[in-house]
């Protein structure tokens, strides 16, 4: 059982913290723009409702509680990393004056995009998964692993916003507007290279 946690946990690790996860990473990019590394811990409660949101979609379309369109999804994604970076441009004064509360929209926002994103893991988790008792443990620790996965990704952009600001004497304010601009830009590329229109 313990390796059977281990080999999802580290396959879900590996699913994240990946560049095949692109659009993924940019969406916690995104997500985590408005931060600083000393607001670590309102980023650890950001990324886990993320992780909260995902979990639920993803256990069920693993069980094939919820069907979906896999190409609405595809767009869906970009979609959300796009609203992000809008949310941050209006967040732009406020963001650089004081620090975002741990509970609030931007929280909610975190869970409700995660629902979208875990439809989107969903399929390449169906074809790992084995059949059986173990279901929901592999679950459990895929999960797990992208939760860990997500942490490091997060940490990586907070030092590199840290660095940024402190050695290059960069505003915070510039800080977000170039990285959601950046994100925003992306996001509408991907948008226009699904297949749903």
């Amino acid at each position: 059982m313990l390796s059977v946690f281990s080999t999802y946990l580290k396959l879900g690790f590996h699913h994240i913290f990946n560049l095949g996860a692109y659009d993924h990473m940019l969406f916690l990019l995104a997500l985590s723009a408005i931060y600083t590394l000393g607001d670590w811990r309102k980023v650890i409660a950001l990324v886990t409702s993320f992780t909260i949101g995902h979990s639920i979609t993803l256990a069920l379309s693993t069980f094939n509680i919820i069907r979906f369109d896999t190409a609405l999804i595809e767009f869906l994604i970009p979609v959300t990393i796009l609203f992000t970076c809008i949310t941050n441009f209006f967040k732009l004064k406020s963001a650089a004056a004081k620090q975002p509360t741990i509970l609030s929209l931007h929280n909610l926002m975190a869970l409700f995009f995660g629902l979208i994103h875990g439809m989107g893991f969903s399929n390449y988790l169906r074809s790992l998964l084995g059949r059986g008792a173990d279901t929901w443990l592999q679950l459990l620790a895929f999960n797990v692993g992208i939760e860990l996965g997500q942490m490091l990704i997060v940490l990586l952009l907070l030092i590199l916003g840290f660095l940024t600001m402190n050695l290059f004497k960069a505003k915070k304010r510039d800080w977000i507007m170039v990285i959601s601009s950046a994100a925003a830009g992306i996001a509408l590329i991907l948008m226009m290279e699904t297949n749903i229109f």
